[in-house]
């Protein structure tokens, strides 16, 4: 069986692609990247990125050295490997006759979101880890993030770790275990309105 590379969407459309449409102001308006849910993923995933590429240019930038040159790489390629939609866990439904799902990278998305709001908090990789397809079964998840450098570890990972598990309990019915959060990258410095 032949695999899609990483850089193209199970609809087709390439991260290229979307990059360059993002570029433009998402004009003009393209319908299919518009409700398809696979590109919406990857334009979210792509202004994030675009965000921390901001944020750090404007942290100033004698203050600490640069990151490592494949540093934002390993952010893109994280970004890249999870926007596929993976596989489909159940939801339960009273009529028998109906089934309904929610895609791996749908949730993965919905973990990067909830994590991202966290002030000086990047998320970077994202696994769901367990057999999420049969319902009931436990599950646990693993994060990687990168954090703003003076915000205090301990307490901004249990934040989101937090935050992780009460999302996927309200949005999901995956039985969590489990919310595994590693601290790969520091970045820039946090702002006073992050610290706090």
């Amino acid at each position: 069986m032949t695999q899609t590379p990483p850089e193209v969407l199970d609809c087709g459309r390439t991260v290229d692609e979307l990059s360059d449409y993002l570029t433009a102001g998402r004009i003009p308006a393209d319908a299919h990247i518009e409700s398809c849910p696979d590109c919406l993923n990857a334009l979210d995933a792509l202004e994030r990125v675009g965000r921390l590429s901001r944020d750090l240019m404007v942290d100033d930038a004698e203050r600490l050295p640069p990151p490592p040159q494949d540093w934002l790489n390993g952010i893109l390629s994280a970004v890249r490997s999870e926007l596929r939609a993976g596989r489909s866990f159940p939801i339960h439904h009273d009529d028998p006759r109906v089934s309904i799902s929610v895609t791996e990278g749908a949730v993965r998305a919905l973990i990067r979101e909830t994590g991202d709001a966290v002030p000086g908090v990047y998320i970077g990789r994202t696994q769901i880890i367990g057999n999420a397809e049969i319902p009931g079964e436990p599950v646990e998840v693993d994060v990687t993030a990168s954090i703003a450098w003076g915000l205090p570890v301990p307490e901004t990972t249990a934040r989101v770790r937090d935050l992780v598990f009460t999302a996927l309990n309200q949005h999901t019915e995956l039985k969590v275990v489990g919310v595994n959060i590693t601290v790969e990258d520091l970045h820039g410095y946090a702002s006073d309105k992050e610290s706090s």
